[in-house]
C-alpha cells in the first residue's frame, strides 16, 4: 500500500519485511540514536528503533552505508548525505521511504490506520473550506475516511516541507484539494495538492514551496499519503 503512492525510484521498508523483532531492532540502534530515547517508553522506543531499522535496510538497497539516522529539530530525522527520506508509525506498521539526493529534493510520507478522527480533531487540523468538503465527501455515502486522509495529506506536507524550510507549517498553512482516480469496496487511491499559504521560501537554493502535489491510498486497513519533491522543481510522483 504504501508503494501505491510512491515512484518507483523512491525505496519503501516496512518492518514486517525485516524479519526483526522489537528487541533486534533496538539491539541494532547506532549509540547516538538510542541515546535519544534512553529513558522513553517501550511502545516509543520500540517505533523510533523499527522505524531505523527500515531505513538502514533502505540504504542497503540503495547503496548507501546505513548510517545513524538522529532525530534533528521538531523531530525531524537527519539523514546521511546523499539520501532524503521519511519515517512514519502507527498502530502495527512501521516503515521507512528514502531516495537518493540526486534524484528527489524532499520527500513526506505519512501512514494511519483508516478510521474516522476523533471528535473535535477535524475542526482543528482543517480549514472551514475543508471541512466542508469533507462533510459533504461524508455525505455521499463512500467508504473512505476523508477526515482521515485530510490528516495524512497535511502531515506528509509538512515532513515535505521542513527539511528545504527549517519552518513550522500549521494545519492552517496549507489548503489541501483531493482527488479520486479509483475505488472499490476494499481500496481506494487518488491525488492530493498542498497549497502552501505562508512564506513558501526554501533555504536549499531551490525554487519556492507554492504547490506541492502527492498521493494517497486506502488499502489493508491503513490510508497513507505521500508528497515528493523533485529538484528540478517538478512536484510529483508520477513514475
Amino acid at each position: 500500500m504504501i508503494r501505491d503512492v510512491l515512484p518507483p525510484d523512491v525505496v519503501a521498508v516496512t518492518f514486517d519485511e525485516l524479519g526483526m523483532d522489537e528487541s533486534s531492532a533496538l539491539a541494532s540502534l547506532h549509540p547516538v540514536e538510542a541515546e535519544q530515547v534512553d529513558g522513553a517508553v517501550d511502545s516509543r522506543r520500540h517505533d523510533f528503533a523499527a522505524a531505523r531499522a527500515c531505513a538502514r535496510e533502505a540504504m542497503r538497497r540503495l547503496g548507501i552505508p546505513g548510517g545513524p539516522v538522529v532525530r534533528g529539530g521538531r523531530g525531524v530525522p537527519v539523514w546521511p548525505p546523499g539520501v532524503v527520506g521519511s519515517l512514519t508509525h502507527t498502530d502495527g506498521l512501521r516503515a521507512a521511504a528514502l531516495a537518493p539526493a540526486d534524484s528527489v529534493r524532499s520527500l513526506g510520507l505519512d501512514v494511519e490506520p483508516h478510521g474516522p478522527l476523533p471528535d473535535g480533531v477535524l475542526g482543528a487540523i482543517s480549514l472551514p473550506d475543508e471541512a466542508a468538503w469533507v462533510d459533504a465527501a461524508r455525505g455521499e455515502g463512500t467508504a473512505v475516511h476523508w477526515d482521515r486522509v485530510l490528516f495524512t495529506a497535511k502531515e506528509a506536507t509538512y515532513k515535505a516541507w521542513f527539511p528545504l524550510t527549517r519552518r513550522w507549517l500549521g494545519f492552517a498553512d496549507a489548503r489541501i484539494t483531493l482527488t479520486t482516480t479509483g475505488s472499490d469496496d476494499r481500496s481506494a487511491a487518488g491525488t492530493l495538492r498542498s497549497r502552501i499559504l505562508v512564506d513558501p521560501a526554501a533555504v536549499d537554493g531551490g525554487p519556492d514551496l507554492l504547490e506541492l502535489r502527492g498521493r494517497w491510498a486506502v488499502r489493508d486497513g491503513y490510508v497513507a499519503s505521500a508528497v515528493v519533491l523533485r529538484p528540478t522543481g517538478g512536484d510529483s510522483v508520477a513514475p
